[in-house]
């Protein structure tokens, strides 16, 4: 079965290497450059996973994961550079 995951960062190469690594390893990849891309693409294709970025154009990470959560509940992985505390519980 192959399973679908949504990947989405600002940085086209970060966006780029995550999916190289995920396609090696036999998942399909929706890539989205903004938080609304990404949001409207995990609720039109349903994927098994999202990597999100949490500082994003249109609408950050974390409002795109609060949205979702409330409607969904796909998994999601935070990527960031940010690395203080308050960081990591927000993302909680």
């Amino acid at each position: 079965m192959n399973r679908t995951i949504v990947v989405a960062d600002d940085d086209k190469k970060i966006v780029d290497l995550v999916t190289l690594y995920l396609k090696r390893d036999g998942y399909s990849v929706l890539p989205a450059y903004d938080g609304r891309e990404a949001l409207d693409l995990t609720r039109r294709k349903q994927p098994d996973l999202v990597v999100l970025d949490l500082m994003m154009p249109e609408l950050d990470g974390v409002d795109v994961c609060r949205l979702l959560r409330a409607e969904s509940r796909v998994p999601i992985i935070m990527l960031t550079a940010r690395s203080t505390d308050e960081d990591k519980l927000r993302g909680l």
